[in-house]
């Protein structure tokens, strides 16, 4: 079964792993980014990683809600995609010796589990429509809504600042 813990034999099956996945993932993001805010030295992109923080708390919240509405347990499965994204990052980070690189660095990785997160919800949204599950899609809606949201604040500030001063 390999990563898996339980065959996927329906549709229903692998909605609920694909909700275990991104369960796992917003765990980690969670332990990621308050060592991201230490380590970046602009008080822009420490707000907006502080306030991700927070959205991320409720973005847990709001996947244990769909868990409890599509009667099963919450549940996480080891995400070997996030968990790279995150190795590579802290890699990264601990690589750059400018600050404003770092900030560079940390910002474009902020990025990439943002862009994650907008695929696994989408899909999530998609598939719990198609089950009949508009209650469960309204809920992940919010965070597909929420990651977007944060995605183009963190290209906002890269252009206005981070980028250039990164050269």
């Amino acid at each position: 079964m390999g990563l898996l813990t339980k065959p996927i034999k329906t549709l229903n099956d692998l909605f609920v792993h694909t909700l275990q996945d991104i369960y796992y993932a917003e765990q980690k993001i969670t332990k990621a980014l308050p060592k991201m805010i230490s380590k970046v030295s602009d008080q822009q992109l420490q707000s907006a990683f502080m306030t991700h923080l927070a959205e991320t708390e409720q973005h847990i919240r709001r996947v244990e809600q769909v868990f409890q509405m599509h009667g099963e347990a919450a549940k996480a499965v080891t995400c070997p995609a996030i968990d790279g994204i995150v190795t590579e990052a802290e890699e990264i980070m601990k690589d750059a010796s400018d600050p404003e690189v770092l900030d560079a660095a940390a910002l474009a990785s902020a990025q990439a589990v943002e862009h994650y997160e907008i695929t696994r919800y989408g899909t999530l949204i998609a598939w719990a429509r198609e089950l009949g599950r508009n209650d469960c899609a309204s809920v992940l809606q919010q965070n597909l809504d929420e990651e977007k949201a944060t995605d183009q604040k963190l290209t906002q500030i890269a252009e206005a600042r981070i980028n250039r001063v990164a050269v």
